[in-house]
Parts: structure tokens; C-alpha cells; sequence
């Protein structure tokens, strides 16, 4: 399964080279992320513990630039990886089957009482196998 979000594409996020900022595609990421994270694991498990992660690792690779501000792209979310205490997402950035770019991440949970990695829970666990990317 994976999780297909809609993003908006602002007219800011527009650069000087014509195109959406490098950047922005993190943020694209963050934001479906989260909503991911709050909609979808809160209204599964009854809790909202897997927004108590942070990123350890981005990477973007850019297939073809966003030249238009004012519209929607999809975001999918997949998970590649469950480790210990951190998972692998993929995120597909695209429109009506054109991909403009792959972001990857390594979010590990966090512990919000001690600010330190914490295991994954068997809920969390459970709830990240869903999205698992099977190659």
C-alpha cells in the first residue's frame, strides 16, 4: 500500500532559474510526511507517537524540474526499510504519471523525554509494514 497526498505548489517556491527551488522538494516531503504521520498512523493506532521521529538522511534525486506555481503535484509515500529504531521512505513526487523527483529519508524515532533514539513499537512496526515497498 502507499500513501498518495496532494501538494501545492506555490508561486514562492518558484526560483530565479524559472523552476520549483531545489529545496522545496524537501519541504514537499515534510509536509506529506506529516500529514501521513498524523492522519493515517493516528487514525489507525489511537496515538500519534510516530510524529516523534527526525530525519537522519535526505536525499532528492531530480528527474525534471516543476515549472509552474499554482498547481498540485502528488506525493506517494512508500517505506523501504524497518530498521530497530529508524525506517526508510521513498517518496515519488509527480503529476499525471510525469515524476519530477524521488526523496528519500531515514527517519529515526525519538524519545521526546530523553531526546534520544528510541525501538520502534510493535504498533508502529505493524503500521510501517502496511507501506512497505516489496521489490
Amino acid at each position: 500500500m502507499k500513501y498518495m497526498n496532494k501538494r501545492f505548489v506555490r508561486w514562492d517556491d518558484i526560483d530565479a532559474m524559472g523552476h520549483v527551488n531545489n529545496a522545496k522538494y524537501l519541504i514537499f516531503a515534510q509536509e506529506a510526511r506529516f500529514l501521513w504521520a498524523t492522519e493515517e498512523f493516528s487514525a489507525t493506532m489511537r496515538e500519534s507517537s510516530l510524529i516523534e521521529m527526525v530525519v537522519a538522511r535526505a536525499e532528492v534525486d531530480y528527474i525534471e524540474p516543476i515549472y509552474d506555481g499554482g498547481r498540485f503535484v502528488d506525493v506517494e509515500i512508500s517505506i523501504e526499510k524497518i530498521g530497530n529504531s529508524s525506517f526508510n521512505m521513498h517518496f515519488v513526487i509527480s503529476d499525471g504519471g510525469k515524476i519530477f523527483a524521488h526523496v528519500r529519508t531515514v527517519q529515526v524515532a525519538v524519545s521526546l523525554e530523553t531526546k534520544k533514539s528510541r525501538p520502534l513499537t510493535d504498533n508502529e512496526r505493524e503500521f510501517l509494514s502496511k507501506y512497505l515497498e516489496h521489490n
